[in-house]
């Protein structure tokens, strides 16, 4: 039997994160069994064991993945200073990111299960989201961060909250209506003056 070697199976480890990221936000942490999560990978159940110890530490390592995804794609690509804080609360809040929940934040998606896992996945989304904040308040006040974390941490929960009932509400009008609103909310909060 042929083996494969070591970026084979950390390509394949990888591949299993990422399908597991995208499903748990589709469907939720408890409703994404292991069969499932391979199969979305292209491999058999037995496979999972040669990369994770348990379902949990898939979690944790998938919630990592997709912080840290969202850090990369979001946080690093918006522009330096207040127009890049703007930037990442417009997103945030886009029709677009309502539309799309396994592509996006794994907060609006995961965060009432990630609440219930474990103390490994409840550090890594900690570790993530305070990554996520620290982003935001470096733009924010670029010479003393430390100054608006609690606030930034303030408005990113409110902000994963509207995105999270704006996912809920059946009228389609009202759920815009509640992201313009959560984006004028978010950036009062944050002392933004909208540029639009």
């Amino acid at each position: 039997m042929a083996r494969y070697g070591k970026e084979h199976k950390q390509a394949t480890r990888q591949r299993i994160i990422e399908t597991a990221g995208r499903r748990f936000k589709r469907d939720g942490i408890d409703g994404s069994g292991i069969s499932t999560l391979m199969a979305d990978a292209g491999l058999t159940n037995g496979a999972f064991y040669a990369h994770f110890a348990s379902k949990d530490d898939l979690v944790a390592t998938a919630v990592t993945d997709q912080l840290r995804a969202q850090y990369a794609n979001v946080i690093e690509q918006a522009a330096p200073g207040i127009a890049g804080v703007e930037q990442i609360v417009r997103w945030y809040l886009s029709p677009r990111h309502r539309d799309s929940p396994d592509e996006g934040c794994p907060s609006a998606a995961l965060l009432d299960e990630i609440g219930r896992c474990g103390d490994e996945t409840k550090q890594a989304y900690t570790d993530g989201v305070l990554a996520v904040v620290d982003g935001i308040a470096a733009r924010l006040a670029p010479a003393d961060p430390r100054s608006v974390h609690t606030r930034t941490l303030s408005v990113y929960a409110m902000m994963v909250g509207t995105l999270q009932l704006s996912r809920a509400l059946a009228d389609q009008r009202l759920s815009d209506e509640l992201l313009d609103e959560g984006i004028r909310n978010a950036l009062t909060l944050l002392g933004i003056q909208e540029s639009r």
